[in-house]
């Protein structure tokens, strides 16, 4: 099919930059290589011909980070005076009167001493961003707030520089920078990370092997979350209905019968084997059960959590329409309905209901399992 003029024009016309390019390092301790492997970067797009210059770099005293950090050219710091005391900050000013193609900002989340331009120098990114300069920072998945919380409880220590969970979102790309727990203790050892009289107490605190697999995780977790959003907002402007198996999602579908907790813990064991989101359907017809089916759902429903699965209440008078809409807005990739061993005009209807679900879900694998008289969920 041939393109009109216009077509073919915007294919070989670049579009208007209208804001810088962000690129962000996250990794999930001190030391597992995120400076390194921003300034590593830097040089490659140099020798590519982009223009890189430092904004700021932290090097804590670390040979490899300085010795690669002076092959790039650096903005001179500002220097504010606090209390009596001279800071150093990054310059975001002369930044952005330098303009360069590429800038590196090292560490995020941190707090810029008072009577800087802005409060947080993330904020000194959106505005260089807002100028068409491409950034390259770093982060740790412990500075976002709402992940904060969650390792002091772990580690006991409470992270006092944070960053709103939107700001890692407006990456344009996010890179993990992983390390096994057991190699950046070997990297401590070293003396690579902290000073000799440092190591033993951080191996004993902050990078007990504990401590630094719980945080691994939780960094992968939200690199997987962002790469999710990627590929979604991908398939949105694609205008792609179908589900792309990517990883697996299974769903149960229950009723309020007692019967139910045999389809949940059976879809539980095929979650783990598949190590698939496990998520339990529940759809309300408006029907009023009695007081003991009340009861029995919520017992059901308690089961479904326990069993670590992510429990969707939704109401339709139509069943099969209902977890149809569930399935394709969540992307599930299996579902299993229960099946009684009712027989006659039952039969039919479930049967009816089972092919509805198939007309009106995207690609799905049904799974359709028989226990007792009561397992129907339709």
């Amino acid at each position: 099919m041939s393109k009109s003029p216009e077509e073919w024009l915007e294919h070989v016309t670049p579009p208007t930059k209208t804001s810088g390019s962000f690129k962000l390092f996250l990794g999930y301790a001190p030391g597992v290589g995120k400076t390194y492997a921003m300034l590593s970067e830097g040089v490659r797009r140099r020798g590519r011909g982009e223009e890189v210059v430092i904004g700021i770099v932290e090097t804590h005293g670390r040979k490899a980070i300085t010795e690669l950090a002076q092959k790039l050219e650096a903005i001179p710091r500002r220097k504010i005076e606090y209390k009596g005391t001279t800071f150093e900050e990054m310059d975001t000013d002369a930044i952005i009167a330098r303009r360069p193609q590429v800038i590196l900002v090292d560490e995020l989340a941190h707090t810029n001493v008072p009577g800087s331009k802005h409060r947080k120098r993330y904020e000194d990114v959106q505005e260089i961003l807002a100028n068409k300069i491409d950034v390259l920072s770093t982060l740790n998945v412990q500075h976002m707030e709402s992940i904060a919380p969650i390792v002091h409880s772990i580690t006991g220590i409470t992270v006092r520089e944070t960053v709103p969970d939107w700001v890692p979102l407006m990456a344009n790309e996010t890179v993990m920078v992983d390390l096994t727990p057991e190699a950046l203790q070997n990297r401590l050892r070293r003396g690579d990370v902290y000073s000799a009289e440092k190591v033993e107490q951080a191996l004993q605190n902050f990078f007990r092997s504990g401590n630094l697999g719980a945080l691994r995780e939780l960094a992968l977790r939200q690199v997987a979350e962002q790469v999710d959003r990627s590929l979604e907002s991908y398939k949105e402007t694609k205008q792609i209905e179908e589900n792309w198996p990517v990883r697996e999602r299974l769903a149960v579908c229950i009723s309020a019968s007692p019967s139910a907790q045999y389809l949940i813990a059976r879809g539980a064991r095929m979650a783990r084997r598949l190590d698939a989101e496990f998520f339990v359907i529940h759809v309300d017809t408006g029907a009023e059960p009695s007081p003991e089916l009340q009861k029995s759902l919520a017992a059901n429903l308690q089961f479904a959590q326990d069993l670590n699965a992510e429990v969707i209440r939704t109401s339709g008078r139509n069943i099969a329409d209902a977890v149809a809409a569930i399935v394709k807005a969540r992307h599930i990739t299996q579902v299993i309905f229960g099946r009684s061993s009712v027989k006659g005009v039952h039969q039919l209807f479930y049967l009816s209901a089972v092919h509805r679900f198939l007309r009106e879900a995207p690609a799905v694998d049904v799974h359709i399992v028989t226990h007792g008289e009561e397992a129907s969920t339709t």
